[in-house]
């Protein structure tokens, strides 16, 4: 079985701004295809029938909703990206590990209009453990990011205190996927959805 390495999905100026001489892949593939062109335009609309799948979505949420989808200690839990918006944050118990999950808006959808430039932005979501130095922190959305009550640092989308105390410092990432309802809810049919009943 592959190891699911934690990974964010996020905006190219986030990831600027975290990694100044970070390098991107180059566009020059040697293929006709343009990296600036969606080639499934509106796919992402969250009401329609998810192309290729054979099953049948899970009617809890509407099939290609966005999710969180974090699987830790074997309790799979979706994250409805609506609600993560709405809250910029949330703080849970999967598995019996604590996590928090982050919302920043600003990023766009990959799968929305023909041209990248002109998707609607939907923002990027990460996921961590919120403990550090053995206690757990408390977050909330702020126009920077994210602060801890606790001590006042300021964090980014991928988990990294920018300023205060603990400046310089990593939250751990937790496994997790960006995904499509129909999708996460194929792989994991247990899966309970945050806010749920």
């Amino acid at each position: 079985r592959l190891a699911l390495i934690p990974a964010n999905t996020i905006a190219y100026e986030d990831f600027k701004t975290a990694y100044p001489g970070g390098k991107v892949l180059s566009q020059d593939t040697g293929h006709s295809r343009s990296y600036g062109r969606n080639p499934y335009e509106a796919y992402d609309r969250p009401d329609s029938y998810p192309f290729l799948f054979q099953g049948a979505p899970d009617r809890r949420l509407l099939p290609k909703e966005r999710v969180v989808g974090v699987a830790a200690g074997g309790a799979p839990r979706a994250f409805p990206w609506a609600s993560l918006a709405r809250r910029g944050v949330i703080h849970d118990v999967v598995g019996g590990e604590q996590l928090v999950v982050f919302h920043r808006p600003g990023a766009l959808s990959a799968l929305d209009a023909s041209s990248m430039a002109g998707s609607r932005a939907i923002g990027a979501t990460g996921a961590f453990s919120p403990v550090v130095d053995g206690k757990a922190l408390t977050f909330e959305p702020v126009a920077e990011g994210f602060r801890d009550r606790e001590t006042g640092s300021l964090w980014n989308i991928l988990g990294q205190a920018l300023t205060g105390q603990l400046a310089g410092r990593r939250l751990r990432p937790i496994a997790h996927v960006d995904a499509f309802w129909f999708a996460w809810a194929a792989f994991h049919p247990s899966t309970s959805i945050h806010g749920a009943p």
